[in-house]
C-alpha cells in the first residue's frame, strides 16, 4: 500500500485542479422542509448530487473524492430516519456499482463498519473487490465515522503492531499507515455545503492544512456548476504551508523553470 507524505512532513505539490476533494454534504432535510416533504425526500434527491459529483470529478480529473456520508453522531437521529438512510446507503451501493465500473471509478469505505447490519457489510465488501481495479477515480464513502475515531483507531493499530514501543519513539511516520485514509493524499480542497462553518468530526488528522470552502447551497443544488465554482475558489489561493508569501512565490517561479 502506498503511504502518503503528511502535509506537517513535507510540502505536496501545489496544483490547479485538486487531487483530492473532500465533501460533507449537508442540507438534505431543510431542501425537503422547504418543499414540504418528509426530510427522507431530501436523502433520495442528494443521491442525485453524488452522482452527478463523481462523474465532475472523474471528467476533471480529481484523483481522490471523499464524502461524508453518515457520520458517528448520527446514530442520535430519529429511528426512522436513520433505517431509511441504511435503506437508502444498500439500495445505492447496489445501483451504483455497474455505473461505477464503467466509469473507472474505485470504491472504498472507511469508518467502523461493526454497527452496519450484515446486508450492508457484506455488500460493502462486495463493492470494494468488484471496483478495486478500477484507476481513474478512488471514491470514499466516510461512514459511522468520526475523525477522533479515526486517530484513536489508528494509535490502537500502531500500538499493537508495535508492541514495545516507548513513547519517544510515537511519531507522524509511525501512526500515518494505520489511519483511515493512509492510501490517499490529504484533502487539498474541502467543500461543506447548506451553510454550516464547522468541520464536524471529519477527517479532523487530515485536514491539517486544507483549504475549507463553505457554500449556502443545499447538499440536492449542489451541481457541476457549483462544484466549478468551489475549485475557481481554491485556484486563488496561495497554499502555503507554513511558509512566507516569498517563500511560496520563489517555489512557484523555480517550478515553472
Amino acid at each position: 500500500m502506498t503511504h502518503h507524505t503528511s502535509s506537517t512532513l513535507s510540502i505536496p505539490m501545489a496544483s490547479a485542479i485538486p487531487r483530492h476533494v473532500a465533501i460533507i454534504m449537508d442540507g438534505n432535510g431543510r431542501w425537503a422542509s422547504k418543499r414540504m416533504l418528509p426530510r427522507v425526500a431530501g436523502h433520495s434527491e442528494g443521491l442525485g448530487a453524488v452522482r452527478r459529483i463523481v462523474l465532475e470529478c472523474r471528467r476533471l480529473g480529481v484523483e481522490y473524492l471523499t464524502v461524508f456520508a453518515f457520520s458517528s453522531e448520527n446514530w442520535r437521529r430519529p429511528p426512522e430516519e436513520v433505517g431509511f438512510l441504511m435503506k437508502l446507503f444498500l439500495k445505492s451501493l447496489k445501483g451504483e456499482l455497474s455505473r461505477l465500473t464503467e466509469n473507472d471509478v474505485s470504491l472504498r469505505l472507511i469508518g467502523d463498519l461493526s454497527r452496519f447490519d450484515s446486508a450492508i457489510q457484506e455488500m460493502v465488501k462486495f463493492s470494494e473487490e468488484k471496483t478495486a481495479g478500477c484507476k481513474g477515480l478512488t471514491f470514499t464513502i466516510a461512514a459511522n465515522y468520526g475523525g477522533r475515531w479515526d486517530i484513536l483507531q489508528a494509535m490502537r493499530h500502531c500500538l499493537a503492531a508495535n508492541p514495545n514501543l516507548k513513547p519517544e519513539q510515537v511519531n507522524e511516520e509511525l501512526l500515518q499507515p494505520h489511519l483511515s485514509m493512509a492510501y490517499a493524499p490529504e484533502p487539498d480542497l474541502f467543500i461543506r455545503t447548506g451553510g454550516e462553518q464547522r468541520v464536524s468530526n471529519f477527517l479532523l488528522w487530515q485536514l491539517a492544512y486544507t483549504e475549507l470552502y463553505f457554500t449556502d447551497v443545499l447538499w440536492p443544488d449542489f451541481d457541476e456548476a457549483q462544484l466549478h465554482k468551489a475549485l475557481d475558489w481554491f485556484g486563488q489561493r496561495e497554499r502555503r504551508f507554513g511558509r512566507t508569501g516569498a517563500q511560496t512565490a520563489s517555489q512557484v517561479m523555480s517550478d515553472a523553470v
